[in-house]
């Protein structure tokens, strides 16, 4: 039986390929331009290579898919943080991809407050800190990343990854608390580990490992004490989230065809206040996924997100306060249904048909959550269970997925991994949301008709 081995994306990928290229492993793909997320090994023919986020390592090794997997400590300690049973073995540290999780706050001087608010991508670790310190009240806001960019004025406190102390200063923070140190591990399913020889891999892999990297020295350096903040904006400023990440350049051409002039944005420091020229705006600059919660819960009054993630929010909160705006027409995508190649069905009735007698449940991998399980339930997929994916999606098909939920501009990246697109859901563009609330606002209205008519002539 062929050992399964979960490799990483993202932050560790470049030096993990450097170990395995040592190692002898002859990879015929696994590199920072890769479109393909089933690399072959020459040297071992029988591996089963699949490249995922590093997120979803740990959920992979736990539940048994995979016998081998890399991926740095934060992940797994988050992991098991929730469920500290989970069949994970660390083999041992690879020492490389080093790093700290870091409890901050804002350097600022702000209000003491009541409820503590932590925001952070790792929201199991923030909450065992949060009972470890007995803190009386608090709460924990889970976002897609950029928790550095909430304190003072959404969240109290972010427990964020950095290489180093003096990256919290860079972004305006200053540490409370150093949580834990990280490294890239060889993990195993404990499954795996009592039932598989997997020694050659093994000793390949220790074989080939370069030199330690130093870890940060600043453990025992004095932080901030560890109190709540709160710092209220003047009243009818309109705070708007512009997107990071690929539809950065996108917006950024939009407004300046608006006449919207915006310092610092995209920030090469990782300034994630960029200046506007618009007298009462402020502006910060986060996650697109997490945009349609922020703005509901008034954390923004208007932003620009895609309308997968607006759509993938109202399919949890009907009710929810965010509007559509307006549509800006940028960065144009489908959001379609996939199936593997080898499955005989062309649309969802063909789909339903095949898997109609089988006892075990449909599994259905996306990063769209909420769009997925309404589309199994819409289409009467039966039993059913949603796999939440943080990317690289296509990796799951078919092994370990039936059916995804995925965004695609060209459809290559899906044909390459020998997958077929049997319907498409929606078409999404870029869009500005409001909050229904703040739409309605005579504090702010005059300001907020004014940006919204200076990105209509833009769009027109």
């Amino acid at each position: 039986m062929a050992v399964k081995i979960a490799l990483p994306k993202g932050r560790l990928l470049r030096k993990t390929a450097a170990v395995l290229h040592k190692a002898g492993w002859d990879l015929d793909e696994y590199n920072s331009n890769m479109g393909f997320y089933r690399p072959i090994s020459r040297r071992y023919p029988d591996l089963r290579l699949r490249v995922f986020h590093e997120k979803d390592i740990p959920i992979q090794i736990a539940t048994g898919n995979y016998d081998l997997g890399i991926c740095c400590l934060d992940w797994i300690e988050e992991l098991l943080a929730k469920y500290p049973g989970s069949g994970i073995v660390k083999v041992m540290d690879l020492g490389y991809g080093r790093g700290v999780l870091y409890m901050a706050a804002s350097d600022e001087e702000a209000t003491p407050g009541g409820t503590v608010r932590i925001a952070s991508e790792y929201p199991n670790l923030a909450g065992a800190y949060a009972l470890k310190q007995r803190l009386g009240r608090f709460s924990i806001f889970p976002v897609w990343g950029a928790a550095e960019a909430y304190p003072p004025e959404n969240a109290d406190m972010a427990l964020i990854s950095a290489k180093e102390r003096a990256e919290l200063a860079g972004c305006g923070m200053a540490p409370v608390g150093r949580i834990l140190d990280y490294s890239a591990f060889l993990i195993a399913g404990r499954a795996a580990g009592e039932s598989r020889d997997l020694d050659e891999i093994v000793k390949s892999i220790c074989g080939a490992l370069p030199e330690p990297e130093k870890a940060s020295s600043d453990g025992d350096a004095p932080g901030i004490s560890l109190k709540s903040f709160r710092r209220e904006q003047s009243p009818g400023v309109v705070r708007l989230a512009l997107p990071d990440g690929h539809q950065q350049q996108q917006t950024v051409e939009l407004l300046n065809r608006a006449g919207i002039r915006l310092d610092d944005y995209p920030s090469a420091t990782g300034n994630r206040r960029p200046g506007i020229d618009i007298k009462g705006m402020a502006v910060k600059v986060i996650r697109p996924q997490d945009m349609p919660l922020q703005v509901a819960n008034g954390n923004f009054d208007l932003a620009i997100t895609g309308r997968d993630w607006l759509t993938d929010h109202l399919d949890q909160f009907p009710s929810s306060p965010v509007r559509e705006v307006m549509d800006l027409g940028l960065r144009r995508v489908r959001l379609v249904a996939v199936v593997s190649q080898d499955l005989k069905a062309s649309d969802a009735a063909g789909l339903r048909e095949i898997i109609g007698g089988r006892d075990e449940p449909l599994r259905v991998a996306s990063e769209y959550v909420n769009i997925a399980d309404r589309y199994a339930r819409e289409n009467h997929l039966g039993h059913y269970r949603v796999i939440p994916t943080w990317g690289a999606t296509e990796a799951f098909l078919p092994e370990d997925a039936d059916l995804l939920i995925e965004n695609t501009e060209t459809g290559r990246t899906i044909a390459r991994h020998n997958l077929k697109i049997i319907e498409t859901l929606f078409e999404s563009t870029a869009c500005l949301i409001g909050n229904a609330a703040s739409l309605a606002d005579p504090e702010k209205s005059g300001r907020l008709e004014a940006f919204k008519s200076r990105l209509q002539k833009a769009i027109a």
